[in-house]
């Protein structure tokens, strides 16, 4: 029965994320789609988290999904235009940060501070040649936050990261990809706010941020999986 519900929601996933991505081509005609499909994606991967319920480590799963819970108030918040919520960026931008600071919270449950520096300093380098094409493109009054949302980013990445290189798990595995992935979405929506429009920008953002969040949540349900060597 619990196979059979897991199988249902995975189904369910897919088809939100498919039509949040697919609705971003005619938001005019599909903008509906987008709203309801877009939280929903990340509202049921939290649910698929709690149902599968087979993650040893009780504090990495509850941060996981804290984290994938602050995700879908950052989906809704982001979406919304400024005519109908004035600061709907920086809440949007919270909302992130917040589940950024869970998803460490999570990967410091089993594993050191950035016990493999060699992968924080090269993720400083990363957002610091990210920061510094994007600086002359972010408004004043928005360059302190997105300086702390990017400084946060950086260390849940490579800490993600790190952790996979000191416990080399199947869990340590797809939380590392989903953080550098979720670096990669961040770094899109950046350019295409603060530098220039990008191709398909919308799309290329949800595959990259949906893979991020379906990597995390994936995470908290297999940690005790060992990786074959």
């Amino acid at each position: 029965m619990k196979r059979a519900a897991l199988t249902v929601l995975g189904t369910a996933i897919f088809a939100c994320v498919v039509a949040a991505t697919a609705s971003t081509l005619d938001l005019d005609d599909y903008r509906w789609v987008h709203y309801l499909c877009k939280p929903a994606a990340t509202l049921l991967m939290l649910l698929f988290v709690a149902l599968a319920g087979n993650e040893p480590n009780p504090r990495y799963r509850r941060a996981a999904m804290a984290g994938l819970l602050l995700s879908a108030c950052g989906d809704a918040f982001l979406m919304l235009p400024v005519h109908v919520l004035a600061q709907s960026f920086m809440f949007g931008l919270a909302s992130f940060l917040l589940a950024h600071l869970c998803y460490l919270w999570a990967f410091t449950s089993d594993a050191r501070w950035f016990g493999k520096p060699v992968a924080l300093l090269g993720f400083i380098v990363v957002g610091a040649i990210n920061l510094t094409i994007l600086w002359p493109g972010i408004p004043s009054d928005l360059q302190v936050p997105v300086v702390i949302y990017v400084g946060f980013l950086i260390m849940m990445t490579s800490q993600a990261v790190s952790r996979f290189l000191s416990l080399k798990t199947a869990g340590s595995g797809f939380a590392a990809f989903g953080g550098i992935l979720f670096l990669l979405s961040d770094t899109l929506i950046a350019y295409d706010k603060f530098h220039h429009h990008l191709i398909a920008a919308q799309a290329s953002i949800l595959v990259t941020y949906y893979g991020a969040t379906w990597l995390i949540a994936k995470s908290a349900c297999s940690e005790h999986l060992k990786l074959k060597t």
